[in-house]
């Protein structure tokens, strides 16, 4: 579905007053019109010592979808997972919410909140299902224009995470963008690079105001049958 309109937010998120630290502000709320206007200005939410932290990485991690690396051993496994999106949005959160996973933050509360985001139709979820249509991998993040997002993703099955990726890039189509906070030498060796915060900023205006991808913009629990292997 169409995301819901929204009230303004009570919360105004200024890059100009930033320090030049990933760490730009502390406090705020998690509701829908507040992570909205978070994500459109370029801070995504994360606890930090308990409290409520808004981070704008000096290096942000992003992938441009034509820039995806795929290996030839990553192709072949994904022939054994089919694709589905917005179908288990709960699910998927809060697998990526598992309090065994290290470095866990995504608490009850933000579950809660990105919850009430997809139902608003702001969030989105893709899934990796294997043959017997079990959850073996996914993600989740929210889209805002030609803007993904990426919050957190996980897998049961070797590359079931990384064949959701795929799926996710062959979704979106090019002339999109997707923020994924900070690169690491996994997704370095998936094809993420990255923009200093002042290129992040500058690009998003654009990308916010232009239009969804069809995907998001039709209707939720869509199966996606095209096999990610092609991309």
């Amino acid at each position: 579905m169409s995301p819901a309109p929204l009230p303004a937010s009570r919360w105004q998120f200024d890059p100009a007053s930033w320090p030049s630290s990933d760490l730009v502000a502390i406090g705020a709320d998690l509701e829908p019109a507040t992570l909205v206007a978070a994500y459109s200005a370029g801070v995504f939410p994360m606890r930090v010592d308990g409290h409520l932290g808004w981070w704008s990485p000096m290096t942000r991690g992003v992938l441009k979808p034509d820039e995806l690396h795929v290996s030839r051993s990553l192709r072949k496994s994904a022939k054994r997972f089919q694709i589905s999106v917005d179908t288990a949005f709960d699910d998927v959160i809060a697998a990526c919410a598992a309090p065994d996973r290290p470095h866990g933050w995504i608490g009850p509360d933000i579950q809660d909140a990105y919850r009430e985001l997809h139902r608003l139709g702001w969030a989105h979820s893709v899934e990796a299902r294997d043959a017997e249509g079990r959850l073996a991998g996914g993600l989740y993040g929210v889209a805002i224009g030609g803007l993904f997002a990426g919050e957190s993703m996980f897998h049961h099955q070797r590359d079931a995470s990384k064949v959701a990726l795929m799926a996710l890039v062959e979704l979106l189509g090019h002339e999109r963008l997707i923020d994924v906070q900070w690169q690491t030498p996994h997704l370095a060796s998936l094809g993420v690079t990255t923009l200093s915060r002042r290129e992040y900023l500058a690009r998003l205006p654009a990308l916010c105001a232009g239009p969804l991808p069809p995907i998001w913009s039709g209707a939720t629990a869509h199966r996606h049958d095209s096999d990610p292997s092609r991309l």
